[in-house]
């Protein structure tokens, strides 16, 4: 896994993301607009998977589009990122978009390091996550929560239920008494994912 760093390394505060590819291509501007509405001074810290639907699932599950099933590297990879979060004078916060999404979710059940959650647009369609989440506490302070609000609509009949389990999650959340919210945004899964990964991190860290 690479290690991408951003930001000012003495900032007390550090934003973490599990990143691919695609992600890299627009994340400075994904950064430049954190820096401009943040309220403190960030370090960013990008960590490249090497196989997506393997190192961000939490368990192993069927694909739902093409012929790649999801692992389970999900510890594996929660693992390497907590061996970069072991200074008690940093706040550390973890988001993500799409199953980097839902993988910053996750993780949030698994420690309490990480003081937010940023998680936009996550695959909150995976198989048995729902319950997961009813099974477990979240140990974060705060955690967003945002979707498109055409992402629902699609012919894959497992990933049209997106809408329905993020309701669900939210609910969930504001059940166990957690600082949440949750934010609509216009268009399908695959718009302005730079803004509305963005919009998650401002939320938790200037909530």
């Amino acid at each position: 896994m690479r290690v991408f760093e951003y930001g000012k390394k003495e900032a007390t505060v550090v934003l973490i993301q599990p990143v691919d590819d695609h992600d890299l291509s627009y994340l400075e501007n994904e950064i430049s607009l954190i820096r401009e509405k943040a309220k403190t001074e960030f370090r960013f810290i990008a960590f490249k998977v090497d196989d997506w639907n393997k190192d961000l699932s939490p368990w192993k599950a069927p694909a739902v589009f093409g012929k790649e099933d999801f692992g389970d590297g999900a510890y594996d990879t929660l693992e390497q990122i907590l061996s970069l979060c072991n200074d008690s004078t940093k706040t550390y916060y973890i988001g993500g978009y799409s199953l980097s999404g839902l993988f910053a979710l996750w993780a949030s059940y698994q420690t309490d390091i990480f003081r937010g959650v940023a998680s936009s647009s996550p695959s909150m369609w995976f198989p048995g996550f729902i319950d997961f989440m009813r099974d477990n506490e979240n140990k974060a302070g705060v955690v967003y929560l945002s979707l498109g609000d055409k992402e629902e609509k699609t012919r894959n009949p497992v990933m049209a239920t997106v809408g329905d389990r993020m309701k669900s999650a939210y609910e969930l959340l504001q059940e166990q008494g957690k600082d949440c919210v949750f934010e609509w945004n216009e268009g399908n899964h695959f718009k302005d994912a730079d803004i509305r990964t963005a919009r998650g991190f401002l939320w938790v860290i200037n909530h």
